[in-house]
């Protein structure tokens, strides 16, 4: 009869055994398999200097069409990059793989230094993140989401007005509709029309981010991550200094809102919203959840959603402009469907088929995240013969996917007829754009359903109350708005020049009366 210490006595030798061939097999699994395909980059530095500041998803996309490849493999200082420019590589490896692809890159200025860690769609994958992941999800989920319809819909209506009195300011008014919408929803806390300063605190807090992911080498500590440690004073350490501004930027814009999210439930007047709901009913959801945890994702909802759904409505505004017979063909569908005295609502959505084909047309034409979130894998994986090493920094190429000839012919013309059969919405014969640019796999963003329906709401609303025209200059010619964008993690189109008017008295003053 075998005792304890003999079987541990027989078991060790195997457990050797295993792990020699387990190694032995990653060294020859590295070996034996060739990296995907790309350019060749320099010493030490690789292909830091290949990679375009601005725009790098054309790149990444005409790369990959020279080697006649849908992986790409780069390097930058030391740090493995590889592209995915395909939807078809995207599914296999992020949605069939996601136990090992839902990691995140370090992001030492961003994560560590600036205290974005706190973001959910930043933080690496595992348990904390599961912790945060979980409450947003049940918050944002798509019956729960309906929920939040009401301040949607109210901060909608208040950006019809504005528009009425300031109609050269789109953006700003888009830009102030979307403030709202999220900051109602999800502190249940109002919005100031002028100077607000939770509006201002979230302003503060994103921009220091935008501006580093458009140029994320601009501060070398990205490249070597030890300059973390050097003090504030030494020679060339100057982003330490900005850092530390920037981290108390992102600490107000957690703290302030949250802050009178509390003071609102003592007081009896916060709104029905994402705070009031885990921190007033967790007896009714027989669970608790950390006030610390209930913070951070509140400030990750705001900070996820903000200009994102601004720049596809914005989008959508140019598109429009550029289009003239789109509108009227949408204005013909809305004035059949919506009752007099009425604005569109959500509701609508199902008997709206021409206009939520330009809503999806919209967030497929241009991608806020052209080139996504970059995902990391914890171990090394073979695709297509090739390998992808443990570590790497794997991005998912959205703009080629939307752009994918095979998939969307024509595919740089908007065109909202491609999302329609028989005067029916299909999103299946050319591929819904949702299931690109809202993430993949495990990473997918929990807001979606939510940030879809503002989208859809303004886009519907505008083009029900008004007329989007070309301006003229002063020969009356008109003037086509060039189309262009400004880079970043989220892109946004450059001011254009636009004529705005409300398509009658009735409408102006249906618009009027609802405030």
């Amino acid at each position: 009869m075998l005792v304890a210490g003999d079987i541990a006595t027989l078991a060790f030798p195997a457990v050797l055994a295993l792990a020699c061939l387990g190694w032995a097999t990653s060294g020859y699994f590295r070996r034996r398999l060739p990296l995907p395909p790309g350019p060749k980059g320099y010493p030490l530095v690789g292909n830091l200097f290949d990679i375009p500041p601005d725009f790098a998803w054309e790149k990444f996309n005409s790369w990959c069409k020279y080697y006649n490849s849908d992986i790409l493999h780069l390097r930058a200082a030391g740090t493995t990059m590889i592209v995915l420019n395909s939807f078809e590589a995207a599914i296999d490896l992020f949605e069939k793989r996601s136990s090992i692809y839902s990691g995140r890159p370090k992001m030492t200025m961003v994560r560590e230094m600036m205290g974005w860690e706190f973001s959910l769609a930043f933080k690496d994958y595992g348990a904390i993140w599961r912790k945060h992941r979980k409450p947003t999800q049940q918050a944002l989920h798509p019956n729960a989401s309906k929920d939040y319809l009401p301040h949607i819909n109210k901060s909608t209506r208040t950006a019809l007005a504005r528009f009425l009195d300031h109609p050269a300011e789109m953006l700003g008014n888009l830009r102030l509709m979307s403030a709202e919408t999220i900051t109602s929803s999800t502190y249940g806390i109002k919005v100031m029309q002028e100077n607000d300063i939770y509006v201002k605190a979230f302003k503060e807090g994103v921009e220091p981010v935008i501006q580093i992911f458009h140029d994320p080498t601009q501060f070398l500590v990205e490249i070597i991550p030890v300059l973390k440690h050097i003090p504030e004073w030494f020679p060339g350490a100057g982003f330490k200094r900005r850092t530390r501004e920037w981290k108390e930027k992102t600490l107000d814009m957690i703290e302030l809102p949250f802050g009178a999210a509390k003071t609102a439930i003592s007081n009896g007047t916060i709104l029905p919203s994402f705070v009031s709901h885990f921190l007033e009913r967790s007896e009714e959801l027989n669970e608790v959840f950390e006030e610390d945890v209930v913070k951070e994702c509140a400030g990750a909802l705001y900070a996820a959603g903000s200009d994102t759904t601004v720049s596809t409505i914005f989008t959508c505004m140019l598109c429009l402009v550029k289009n003239p017979e789109i509108t009227k063909r949408a204005q013909r569908e809305l004035d059949s469907v919506i009752v007099s005295g009425c604005l569109p609502d959500f509701s609508d959505e199902d008997r709206l088929p021409y206009v939520t084909a330009i809503v999806n047309e919209a967030i497929r034409w241009q991608p806020v995240t052209p080139q996504g979130v970059p995902h990391t894998l914890s171990t090394d994986d073979e695709y297509e013969g090739f390998l992808i090493p443990a570590g790497s920094v794997v991005i998912p190429n959205i703009w080629a996917m939307c752009h994918d000839e095979n998939m969307y012919p024509d595919s740089f013309k908007f065109n909202p007829d491609r999302f329609l059969k028989d005067g029916n919405l299909d999103l299946e014969t050319q591929r819904d754009p949702s299931l690109m640019c809202f993430g993949f796999g495990r990473r997918i963003c929990p807001g979606r359903h939510f940030a879809y329906a503002s989208i859809w709401l303004a886009i519907a609303s505008i083009i029900y109350i008004f007329d989007l025209e070309k301006a003229k200059d002063e020969n009356g010619n008109e003037i086509d708005p060039p189309g262009d964008y400004d880079p970043g993690l989220a892109i946004m189109a450059k001011p254009f020049k636009y004529q705005l008017r409300p398509r009658s008295k009735d409408k102006e003053d249906l618009v009027r009366g609802t405030q």
